[in-house]
């Protein structure tokens, strides 16, 4: 048991620096999608899909202990946030991907904190 709360500690640490990045690159790729598209934007948004990837991988090997002592994150939320975001995608509009990633860019936000809050009540 130590040892998973090690690893799910050593995680939220790297998520937590990760995560104030990705928050950045999202709202960075927005405007590029409302319009001001440039030569990389493409690239830069499968960066950022990778990110958000990579996100939900981490919390989703840390809910239980993220929401030990009380539901901190709600994994609906996540989801249907997630589910709209990929719709949009998918279409590849990028008016719609901008919206969705508004849409989504507070449920990120909201990980940052709660993985900080999380890390501090844990030491």
């Amino acid at each position: 048991m130590e040892d998973i709360r090690a690893q799910q500690i050593e995680a939220l640490e790297v998520f937590k620096d990760y995560n104030s990045r990705l928050v950045k690159s999202m709202n960075s790729i927005i405007p590029e999608l409302e319009g001001d598209r440039k030569d990389d934007t493409d690239k830069f948004l499968d960066e950022i899909v990778k990110g958000i990837n990579w996100e939900i991988g981490i919390l989703n090997g840390t809910m239980d202990f993220i929401n030990e002592k009380e539901e901190r994150i709600k994994k609906e939320e996540i989801n249907t946030s997630i589910l709209k975001l990929s719709k949009a995608l998918e279409g590849k509009k990028d008016s719609e991907i901008a919206a969705s990633l508004k849409e989504t860019l507070p449920v990120f936000e909201n990980f940052g904190k709660v993985a900080d809050e999380v890390l501090k009540d844990a030491k």
